[in-house]
Formats: C-alpha cells, sequence, structure tokens
C-alpha cells in the first residue's frame, strides 16, 4: 500500500501554543504560495481534497497535521511568499511556520515544494540556506513538471541539482507532476527511507524517532 494512501486528518493548529505533543516521527511539507504543495499532497494521498487546493495564494493559513498509516504524520505547513497577505498575517505565519521547524523535536525531515517553471526563488533559497545546517534530510519536488517539455525539464533538475549539491547528500530532487501523477513513487521511496521503512506494501519497521541533538 502507498505510504500516504488513507491518511487521515487529525488537527489544525494556529498558534504554536497549539501543537499537540509528539506522537510519531513527522514530515513537513512546505512551500511558495502557488507552487503546487495542497495538489502534491492530494496526489501522494490519494485523495482529492486532503490538503485545501484554491486558485487563490495564501490560503493555507494554518499548520495541519493528517496520521499515515505506518503511525507517521503528514504536516502541511502554511504557504509563504504571497505579497497580497497583510503583513501582519505574514509575520503571523512566519512565525508559526518557524516555531514549527526550529522547536518541533519529532520533525525528521522536509519536503520543499517548488514550481519548476520558478525554481530556487529568494524565499526558496532562504528555506535551505536555514534549514539544511539543521542535518536533517531536504527533499525538492520540483512540481507541475508537465507545464515543460521533457527536456526543459530535465535541465531545470540538472541544474537544481547541481545547485543544491553544495548541501551535500541530504538535500535531494526531483521532478513531479500531480497532473500525470508522475514522480510519486519517488517521492515515496526517498520519505519511506526517512521513517526507516521497508518496501512500500511490505512489512515495516516503526518509524525512526528524531533524537534530541538533530534539532535545529
Amino acid at each position: 500500500m502507498s505510504l500516504f494512501r488513507n491518511a487521515q486528518f487529525e488537527i489544525s493548529i494556529a498558534k504554536p501554543s497549539g501543537l499537540p505533543p509528539p506522537s510519531g516521527a513527522e514530515i513537513a511539507f512546505a512551500g511558495r504560495s502557488n507552487a503546487g504543495k495542497s495538489s502534491a499532497i492530494n496526489t501522494l494521498a490519494g485523495h482529492v481534497r486532503l490538503a485545501f487546493v484554491s486558485k487563490t495564494p495564501g490560503r493555507t493559513q494554518l499548520i495541519n497535521f493528517f496520521r499515515l498509516n505506518c503511525g507517521a504524520l503528514l504536516v502541511d505547513l502554511p504557504g509563504y511568499g504571497y505579497a497580497a497577505v497583510p503583513e501582519k498575517i505574514r509575520r503571523q505565519w512566519q512565525g508559526l511556520i518557524e516555531t514549527y521547524l526550529k522547536k518541533r523535536e519529532s520533525l525528521i525531515g522536509l519536503v520543499l515544494i517548488m514550481d519548476v517553471r520558478h525554481p530556487l526563488t529568494e524565499l526558496d533559497r532562504q528555506m535551505i540556506d536555514w534549514f539544511a545546517p539543521s542535518g536533517r534530510p531536504l527533499h525538492v519536488l520540483l512540481t507541475k513538471s508537465d507545464k515543460l517539455s521533457r527536456g526543459a525539464a530535465s535541465a531545470t533538475l540538472q541544474a537544481v541539482r547541481q545547485e543544491l549539491a553544495a548541501f551535500g547528500p541530504q538535500v535531494t530532487v526531483q521532478l513531479f507532476s500531480s497532473l500525470k501523477k508522475a514522480g510519486m513513487e519517488e517521492a515515496e521511496r526517498v520519505i519511506a527511507g526517512w521513517l526507516g521503512l521497508g518496501a512500500i506494501g511490505g512489512s515495516a519497521a516503526e518509524p525512526k524517532t528524531k533524537t534530541p541533538d538533530q534539532g535545529i
């Protein structure tokens, strides 16, 4: 069975004080507003509306937790970088995201969503520069790869990989298309590795928990 199939909504929180006690390894999904994060989560989960998809960027204002069958949690973070959101709200979201990523001991890795047509924006680079030194793995999904020709998408993939190679092997990159459902198996294989799981659908070990010395 798919790692993300049958994910179940667990809780939404709007303030750092609302974070629930850790109850399993957590995989966070982050990305610039309108990069395709919600669509990627829905595609991986095989669910049309697990994560809310809006044509208006900046609608995801909460941290949403979804329980996976293996016991781990998929954590959907608010999108960042949408200019039309009032400054007060942007600061609130930024504080919520930073508190979670800095202090959440059960967080074991970050999936960063980028539109393949506009990768490595200034805010994306800031997120990578800030998160990668934590030593936790970071996996980039270059979404909407169906919007480019195969050659152009491959060239972008290689360029992004080359730029991020300086961060070491814990930062990985792949192409992904929610429309074509392309890249799902690769994404699941990477994340299952973070969790210490065997082959998807077979017997699996318990998800690994993060030790305190892995904190940011």
